[in-house]
């Protein structure tokens, strides 16, 4: 958590004597995020510019974390929220509750982090059996009055005495089936004051208490829901999946309600309620976009359980209103420079504000936006850097449906969240979950997804809703988790509890069938589409040029971003690539040199024998054999990836398996001997191999005979990849190449295994040398990936001119564990239970691996200062690692060659935004 700035808190964020627990809207600021979560800090920068908020106040997230760590609320809290309620009665001209005039609040969860429906909200707090009469007679409208108070018993049932919510959703089912309507707003005040009654009895049932009748004890009861729903299932489930950190709490919102359920009267017309954007955050362009309701609360418009009308025809509905909203969206993207999110309502012909963020949106837009903000003169180009993200990089990269293939449609409904999903259809999250880990890829399809949905949402491929728009909990979750996502497709029937959904012409999808959703389209076909590159893909293959006329604007966004952030990072990008295939395509991606070249991969297929029969072998004339026949086949494989990799560095690791992995496999092995010997056959040579495979078993093939021990172990072997690397390189000189070869030698645990090894390759390279004339300049290093390595770096930089960090393997040996084994066992058991926030196979472990790389990077550049830095472990390409490495001063990171642009990226953010080490 960033350190606050409030000066009643604490440094460590703890709370100490005399802080302050409660804010008025009139005296926070958006830069009090930390004390007042996302939407308080909000609430209070949009009062201060003097936009029409409904008064109200903020508890702290300090207070929610002296709640969650104590089990009760801080001493002071209850006077000061009776200070700032009775400020806001006297503000407001009455009383919460009073009986013939009630005041009204909703009671809002607002975390720092934007966590849509991760956390709990109770609205109409206020209303009891004498207070809804009042309010009736005030407003002039029973039905309004009765509604409202529907609404009250059936969330704070659900929220804050957990009361099973399908409960009030059946008998609201059955109240619409009795009097023959769909909707609720059709419902008249006699059918909702029923309607009050069953929820009375509901909660009296379920709860095992009487609905409270005491507003007071409705707003602190809920106040205390909002804290316990920090640490809800699915809230803990949604901040894992963010990495957004558990210890932060959120803070609680108390706000006088307006209406917009609220019917016309004789001077004024009625009200609805909406979500705007100040940019389209599906594809970033500017226009209206949004979502309206006529005749609803805020609620009913993000729950997407009614579907509402585009925002653009509020203008005909409410002109006024309208106007005024347009030149508030404006003030509040100028303000904060950056697309918002808007929530409002409007009563009776008033507008309020009752929220703003800045938006989610989805990678696309994210690139659009950031340079259309440059061109205004918003932000400049290294603000517009920090907008975007690798992983929203690697979002644009994926495939997208070929619109030339033959397709089925059976649906379109809202572009909701884009991208090319395609999966076996389930319809609950339960199964989404059960199908997903077995392998399956599947599709969410619902009639409008809430929170409780979230672990199904993560587990499928894209989510398919028959209701809601681009402001639905479906869309809005998805997005922020760049998942494919289409809502609102109203013709699709869909039937969870049948497991099916009915396409036009009564064609059914039963569960587990096919289906294709594009995101960016909103488009639904059965079956499987094809699905074809992406144009940034293409952009970086060098097939799509920007500024050519036919230059997709994303690509030119991309390209902006790209270019800057090439010109700002100091990390240098290299690729693992081991073939010349894959070297050209990284290259092509904006490679700067091979970090890691694999020789093991040389010897599969037909050459595995020949390494067999190298490690096997009894006498030094079959070692010399089997290396005699290796040689020109690893000097013509290193000539094709020196040539591709022309005036680049390529970094060679020398042979690094699992010995187990060039050896027969014994069991096959037993049973051959053994059949042969049972039919009396000749086994000799299988017996002879039975015999040298046992001699070479090992319990655990990881940890034993393998990178530089096997060099040392087996003679010749090294030696022969050096001089294969040498006379490689001295062929391309001969051919007016410029080849930059460096020789890795892998699994090093202490400096005199270096040392052997390195004066056999000096000697060979001084060989090659002499015979072709040729002076070399090979560079020997070696690979850290064992803790004593990283302990002893100072030593080992004695012989070595570089250092590569393979964090994949020193990540199981700081860990104790075996990647292949633990990720498909309790892996998924420890990120539940939050033991990690993120596997550390996926992202650096800071604590521990990362603080070895750092302690190995200073002890070895104390040892020899001119040493060179890299990392070639697959967190080479995690963007939230290059961050890492650029802090502690790395030359370079090496990643798959797909994953260099995001490296790029990443690398030119971290410039931007960390103070990391000047080494060069």
């Amino acid at each position: 958590m960033s350190e606050n700035k409030d000066p009643h808190v604490g440094q460590q964020g703890r709370s100490v004597e005399g802080v302050k627990f409660v804010y008025d809207f009139t005296e926070g600021n958006k830069d009090l995020k930390d004390l007042l979560g996302g939407k308080g800090a909000n609430l209070a920068e949009m009062t201060n510019l003097g936009l029409p908020v409904p008064p109200g106040f903020t508890i702290t997230t300090e207070a929610c974390k002296v709640y969650l760590e104590s089990g009760t609320e801080p001493a002071a809290l209850r006077d000061e929220v009776s200070a700032h309620l009775d400020a806001l009665e006297a503000a407001m001209g009455k009383k919460l509750g009073q009986p013939d005039n009630p005041l009204l609040v909703s009671v809002r969860s607002g975390a720092k982090f934007s966590m849509p429906g991760m956390m709990d909200t109770v609205l109409n707090i206020g209303l009891s059996d004498k207070s809804v009469q009042g309010l009736a007679k005030q407003a002039g409208d029973d039905r309004f009055a009765w509604d409202s108070y529907r609404r009250l018993i059936q969330m704070f049932g659900k929220t804050v005495l957990g009361v099973d919510g399908e409960l009030f959703e059946d008998a609201l089912d059955a109240a619409k089936a009795a009097k023959k309507v769909t909707v609720d707003t059709e419902l008249e005040a006699a059918d909702l004051k029923k309607l009050v009654t069953k929820f009375k009895k509901i909660v009296k049932t379920e709860a095992g208490r009487d609905f409270p009748q005491d507003p007071r004890e409705q707003m602190d009861l809920a106040i205390h829901a909002v804290f316990d729903s920090w640490n809800t299932d699915r809230a803990k489930l949604y901040r894992r999946q963010e990495r957004i950190p558990h210890d932060l709490g959120t803070a609680v919102n108390v706000c006088s309600m307006v209406f917009g359920n609220l019917g016309p009267t004789e001077t004024s017309r009625g009200g609805g309620t909406g979500v705007a954007f100040t940019r389209d955050p599906a594809s970033g362009h500017q226009g209206v976009y949004g979502d309206y309701l006529e005749n609803a609360q805020g609620e009913d418009v993000v729950a997407g359980i009614r579907n509402t009308v585009p925002l653009a025809e509020l203008e005909q509905i409410d002109k006024k209103s309208y106007d005024q909203l347009m030149q508030i969206m404006e003030t509040l993207e100028n303000h904060y420079k950056d697309l918002c999110d808007i929530e409002f309502t409007i009563e009776r012909g008033q507008l309020w504000m009752l929220q703003t963020r800045v938006g989610k949106r989805t990678a696309g837009a994210a690139f659009r936006i950031a340079t259309q903000l440059v061109d205004q003169g918003l932000i400049d180009e290294a603000e517009a850097l920090t907008r975007v993200t690798g992983a929203q990089l690697a979002q644009l990269m994926f495939p997208r449906f070929d619109e030339d293939a033959k397709v089925e449609r059976v649906g379109r409904g809202i572009a909701a969240s884009p991208g090319a999903a395609v999966g076996k259809a389930v319809f609950d999250s339960y199964t989404a979950v059960k199908w997903s880990r077995s392998g399956e890829k599947v599709i969410l399809v619902r009639r409008e997804t809430n929170p409780d949905d979230l672990d199904g949402m993560i587990a499928a491929e894209g989510i398919l809703t028959s209701r809601g728009g681009k402001t639905s909990h479906a869309a809005v979750v998805a997005r922020g988790m760049g998942k494919t996502c289409v809502c609102g497709a109203e013709e699709l029937e869909v039937d969870t509890k049948r497991r099916r959904m009915t396409v036009p012409g009564g064609h059914v999808v039963e569960e587990g069938d096919l289906i294709s959703i594009d995101g960016s389209t909103g488009k639904v076909y059965l079956g499987e589409v094809p699905v074809v590159p992406s144009p940034v893909v293409e952009y970086f293959e060098g097939r799509m040029h920007p500024g050519a006329d036919d230059a997709d604007e994303l690509v030119e966004a991309v390209h902006r971003m790209m270019a800057f952030a090439d010109r700002k990072r100091r990390l240098r990008v290299r690729a693992n690539a081991d073939n010349a295939e894959d070297a050209l395509r990284a290259r092509r991606f904006g490679a700067q040199g091979i970090g890691l070249c694999r020789t093991e991969h040389m010897f599969l297929g037909d050459r595995r024998e020949l390494v067999e029969r190298l490690i096997l072998a009894d006498t030094q004339d079959e070692r010399e054999e089997s290396l005699k026949a290796l040689l020109p086949l690893q000097r013509k494989d290193f000539v094709e990836l020196f040539e591709g990799m022309d005036g680049l560095p390529v970094t060679v690791r020398l042979l690094d398996p699992p010995l187990h992995e060039f050896l027969p496999d014994i069991t096959e092995l037993s049973v051959r001997v053994a059949l042969a010997e049972s039919r009396q056959e000749p086994h000799e040579n299988d017996l002879r191999l039975l015999q040298a495979v046992h001699r070479l078993h090992e319990q655990n093939p990881m940890l034993g005979l393998r990178g530089v021990r096997l060099g040392l172990v087996i003679p010749g072997l090294f030696t022969m990849q050096v001089r294969a690397i040498a006379e490689a390189v001295a062929e391309r000189r001969a051919a007016k190449g410029d080849p930059r070869a460096e020789i890795m030698i892998p699994l090093v645990g202490t400096v005199q295994e270096l040392e052997i090894v390195r004066e056999e390759a000096d000697k060979v390279i001084a060989e090659v040398e002499e015979a072709t004339g040729t002076k070399l300049k090979l560079a020997i290093g070696t690979m850290i990936e064992l803790p004593r390595a990283a302990l002893t770096a100072g030593q080992i930089a004695e012989a070595a001119q570089f250092f590569s960090f393979g964090t994949n393997d020193l990540t199981q040996t700081v860990w104790g564990f075996s990647r292949d084994d633990v990720e498909a066992s309790f892996f998924t058991a420890y990120l539940e239970k939050g033991i990690f926030g993120v596997s550390p196979f996926e992202t650096i472990d800071r604590d521990g691996v990362g603080s070895l790389v750092k302690l190995a990077a200073e002890a070895g550049r104390a040892t020899r200062p001119d040493l060179k830095l890299g990392v070639c472990g697959e967190h080479g390409g995690d963007p939230e690692s290059v961050h890492f490495f650029h802090e502690v001063g790395l030359d370079y990171v090496s990643c798959s060659p797909f994953r260099i642009p995001v490296a790029r990226l990443e690398a030119g953010r971290a410039a931007v935004t960390s103070k990391g080490s000047d080494h060069r």
